[in-house]
């Protein structure tokens, strides 16, 4: 059943997501939904509610990934980096938590799945320096937006795009960054099946050129 509601959700959402990436999804499910019992990693408990709010929720933001190397900040439970990962297998994916259970279940996913275009590191993202700059550094319910990019300011490539996953937006929320970033598009995401607002919002650095 989850199979075909996968296979359904994706073909709903117009992504191309090979029979292999499928399974691998379904694989991520199954540890998520096994390693939730014991380490509380979200407070999705049903695997076919995982699908949308999880997964979909994630592989969505595909599409408007710019660039090769990503940092996914307070992934949590690897979201949205490990769906995208794995849909994304010519990028390259660093997930970032604070708390070590997380960070060890990402680990045992990659492990099992045999990602190898994911790292996961554990770290405030306040103090992880990159060797590095990213193309795009991805947050989703991670902080407020004035947040995001006061803490990860450090993390982009001089050309790098900070990508927020919101559910409603809040104008207030917009207008309340820092002023050396502007926001350069909001867009509406869609979801097959789920019942709930989702936007992307892209931000530059001022001095940043296109």
């Amino acid at each position: 059943m989850l199979a075909k509601r996968l296979s359904t959700l994706i073909a709903d959402s117009g992504l191309t997501v090979s029979a292999e990436q499928q399974d691998q999804l379904l694989q991520l499910v199954t540890l998520l939904d096994k390693w939730n019992k014991a380490y509380n990693l979200t407070s999705v408990r049903d695997p076919m509610e995982m699908l949308e709010k999880h997964i979909l929720d994630s592989i969505v933001v595909g599409p408007h990934l710019q660039g090769q190397r990503f940092i996914d900040v307070g992934t949590g439970p690897g979201l949205p980096g490990l769906p995208l990962a794995i849909c994304h297998p010519d990028k390259t994916f660093v997930l970032l938590d604070s708390l070590g259970k997380r960070i060890r279940f990402i680990r045992q996913v990659i492990h099992t799945l045999g990602l190898t275009n994911v790292t996961a590191v554990e770290s405030r993202v306040e103090a992880y320096q990159p060797e590095q700059g990213f193309d795009g550094v991805l947050s989703r319910a991670f902080a407020s937006l004035e947040d995001m990019l006061s803490w990860c300011a450090h993390l982009t490539a001089p050309q790098g795009r900070f990508l927020a996953l919101k559910g409603q937006l809040d104008p207030d929320e917009l207008q309340s960054i820092p002023p050396q970033f502007e926001i350069e598009q909001t867009l509406v995401l869609q979801v097959p099946g789920l019942d709930a607002q989702r936007h992307l919002v892209r931000v530059k650095t001022r001095d940043s050129e296109d």
